[in-house]
């Protein structure tokens, strides 16, 4: 008897192999990043994150335990070599140009309101400002002292300053403009916030 359709051997159909945890992590930051900056923590959501990068809201809460700790880790992912600090050995030059890629991003990109909005966020989510200080105030501070010392080492900058407090001087005053905006974020702003700065610091 012949064989109907019905009758003849049917492929094997193998189901999509799951991807590498990392894959999925970096897809997972990589798409809160781009709706991060693109729509705000306003319209940041785990589910449209989820969607995006095609895991499940399970596999983000196990590695993320909010929605804010979520977002500034994307924010992070996205802001990350923009932000890598110069090392030409002319710490003045190098501060110039961290400076200014700082304010570069805060004006000419969707991370000035960003970075506003996870900072008033984390007035009220302990979470968060825990990430914060972490993730990304801790580390971005961490290459300016290190930068610093460095200098101090070379004997570009006097021995009896204290790096942790220039940080605050120079990206605290960004920082500052950007929250209460009476003064515009320009480039003629950020050089003058290192020139001056460098008037107390050189040896």
């Amino acid at each position: 008897m012949a064989q109907t359709e019905t009758d003849q051997p049917q492929p094997i159909r193998r189901g999509r192999g799951r991807r590498p945890a990392a894959e999925v992590r970096e897809q997972v930051l990589d798409a809160a990043g781009e709706l991060l900056l693109t729509e705000g923590m306003a319209g940041f959501t785990i589910e449209k994150v989820a969607a995006k990068a095609g895991a499940s809201r399970m596999t983000i809460y196990k590695w993320w335990p909010s929605r804010g700790a979520l977002a500034l880790d994307g924010y992070a992912t996205k802001v990350r070599t923009v932000l890598e600090f110069p090392d030409t050995g002319d710490i003045e030059a190098d501060l110039t140009a961290q400076v200014l890629a700082f304010t570069h991003l805060l004006t000419g990109t969707g991370a000035g309101k960003v970075i506003a909005e996870l900072i008033g966020a984390s007035q009220t989510d302990p979470e968060l400002a825990s990430a914060f200080r972490e993730r990304y105030s801790a580390p971005r501070r961490a290459l300016a002292v290190a930068a610093m010392t460095k200098a101090i080492e070379r004997g570009q900058l006097r021995d009896d300053i204290d790096p942790q407090v220039v940080v605050d001087q120079l990206w605290g005053a960004c920082y500052h403009r950007l929250l209460i905006p009476d003064e515009p974020i320009t480039d003629d702003f950020a050089k003058a916030l290192v020139r001056n700065v460098m008037v107390g610091l050189k040896r």
